[in-house]
């Protein structure tokens, strides 16, 4: 399927409307998200090349975070640069390649993170309620399968629904309510009764996310659970070491299901809401997992203490 030989195509751009009107909104917006966008970059980067380089984090868990650090830099990529370019522009266009290109990086990135949050949740299961067995069952080997099954995953993913899209002709509307492309606005301009794609795509992200998010929502509560009936009743270390995961699971679906479990909204508070995806929780992950992780910490001040030492010597 070729992008330039589409069926019955006329649409060679889309207008995106962005996120406000006022020119002084705009300005504050553009400087807000340059700074989110600098610090999505410098956090990650940090996570990414602290665990990569400090030996004592060469474990499991620190895997996937860097991992996750990686996918949050592509995720915000995906639409941030863009945004903060079009906030000063009065037309905002994207070209119909350059639309369906962000529409499956976006899908693949969000079907690697969901993979990784899934790997994240089983390698905190295997570490709280089964501790002897972990390093035996959390090999190297498991750890990159993990990550090569979220990239495979998350190809098969955009593609399914890539595959529906990408033959609808468009032959009129080419407004997108939004500061992004994304398959539930695209399909609207479409000049065909869109009614079965719709389902398609929600049936195909929404059961993703809502199946992923109960999934490791229950993950979660059958490790509480575990920890009260061994602890005898003492849950605060437990729920300490979740708490980070917890929160990034619920700060990364929310938007999410939003948007795909009840799809093609009549509002467009979606936009709004998918700045937490695209923006919020990748500036908020390195936040979270630094202040509340004590190797982290620990690391950072070998990391300062080396630096200091460089210096003087």
């Amino acid at each position: 399927m070729s992008m330039d030989g589409l069926n019955n195509s006329v649409v060679s751009e889309f207008v995106l409307l962005g996120l406000s009107s006022s020119w002084e909104t705009r300005v504050f917006l553009m400087l807000t998200f340059s700074l989110i966008y600098l610090g999505i970059i410098l956090g990650n980067l940090f996570i990414f090349f602290l665990v990569i380089f400090d030996s004592h984090l060469h474990s499991p868990m620190y895997f996937f975070l860097a991992n996750l650090s990686f996918i949050d830099m592509g995720v915000a990529s995906t639409t941030v640069p863009k945004m903060i370019g079009d906030l000063l522009n009065e037309y905002k266009i994207i070209s119909f390649q350059g639309c369906m290109t962000q529409i499956c990086f976006i899908h693949i990135m969000g079907g690697v993170e969901m993979v990784l949050l899934i790997a994240m949740a089983f390698d905190r299961y295997m570490a709280i309620c089964k501790p002897l067995h972990y390093l035996n069952i959390m090999n190297p080997k498991i750890c990159v399968s993990f990550v090569i099954t979220g990239w495979v995953i998350g190809v098969i993913h955009a593609m399914s629904q890539f595959a529906f899209i990408i033959n609808l002709p468009f032959c009129g509307p080419n407004e997108v309510d939004s500061f992004y492309c994304d398959f539930p606005r695209i399909i609207k301009l479409a000049c065909t009764d869109g009614a079965k794609f719709e389902f398609i795509i929600a049936a195909n992200s929404g059961f993703m996310s809502m199946g992923t998010f109960f999934l490791l929502i229950l993950s979660y509560v059958f490790i509480l659970v575990t920890v009260w009936k061994r602890a005898s009743g003492d849950l605060s270390k437990a729920f300490v070491t979740l708490s980070s995961h917890i929160t990034v699971v619920v700060l990364f679906f929310t938007p999410c299901m939003f948007l795909y479990v009840w799809p093609f909204p009549t509002s467009s508070i979606d936009k709004y809401l998918f700045i937490a995806d695209f923006a919020i929780t990748p500036i908020l992950n390195p936040i979270i997992y630094t202040l509340r992780n004590k190797d982290i910490k620990v690391s950072v001040k070998r990391l300062s203490k080396w630096g200091h030492y460089g210096r003087r010597c």
